[in-house]
């Protein structure tokens, strides 16, 4: 990232990187679950959203290998949420404070009968690590704001970036999780309420100009309408 000067004072730019690609693929029965998990820079450090969990846990390493870092370089590991395939891997990062909405925080312990997604003993795995429960919009650095985006879950958060080169990027997580609800302007699957879901689309979709999803690449507004450049991948190994 380069540096700008405000008041005499050198600051690095926010910048942002997918260091793991998610997709929204889905078996019969069940997902694949593959979540993006993006890296955040900025003047106080680099910052994870989202960690993913054990199926793309290697992947996350070598994601971070290629930025040249380890987890131990992580400074905050944002949880956009407590489902199973965004949190799990928040165990390779015991250096980093994570941060997670107070609402998901005490909706994890009462969740909706529906919702399978919870991975056990979430709460005493984060009660390990130096924890922040969030309420409400604030900022994390300079161009790093966060901002309650219930819908998905009751507690999810989603974080706004101000950058130089994109204007503001939207990491979504899943409060925006995949195309058909950003064309549709409608939430698909919610453990809230589908309008609280679909409210929170339609903001994220009014003020970002880009958006990294929950499950697909990265949502570019074009004209007026969010398309995307990249296709989702998944290479299969046989072994």
């Amino acid at each position: 990232p380069r540096n700008i000067i405000l008041n005499g004072i050198a600051r690095m730019t926010v910048n942002y990187k997918i260091i793991v690609h998610g997709n929204n693929l889905r078996l019969r029965k069940g997902f694949l679950a593959l979540a993006n998990a993006t890296l955040i820079t900025c003047d106080s450090g680099p910052l994870l959203f989202d960690v993913g969990h054990y199926c793309n846990r290697m992947t996350l390493l070598e994601g971070l290998k290629s930025e040249g870092m380890t987890p131990d370089d992580i400074k905050v590991v944002f949880l956009s949420h407590l489902h199973f395939d965004h949190c799990n891997n928040v165990d390779l990062f015991p250096n980093a404070k994570i941060m997670v909405s107070r609402r998901e925080w005490d909706y994890v312990g009462d969740p909706h009968e529906k919702d399978m997604y919870i991975p056990w003993m979430i709460k005493e795995q984060l009660a390990k690590h130096d924890l922040k429960l969030i309420d409400g919009e604030s900022r994390i650095d300079n161009g790093v704001d966060y901002f309650p985006a219930p819908g998905h879950t009751p507690g999810s958060f989603a974080i706004r970036l101000d950058t130089t080169h994109h204007g503001c990027v939207v990491i979504a997580g899943d409060a925006l999780k995949y195309p058909k609800e950003a064309v549709s302007r409608k939430c698909d699957m919610a453990f809230d309420t589908i309008s609280a879901g679909t409210k929170t689309i339609g903001r994220i979709l009014d003020m970002a100009d880009r958006i990294v999803p929950g499950h697909f690449p990265e949502l570019i507004k074009r004209d007026g309408q969010f398309t995307w450049d990249d296709a989702a991948e998944l290479p299969l190994l046989v072994r």
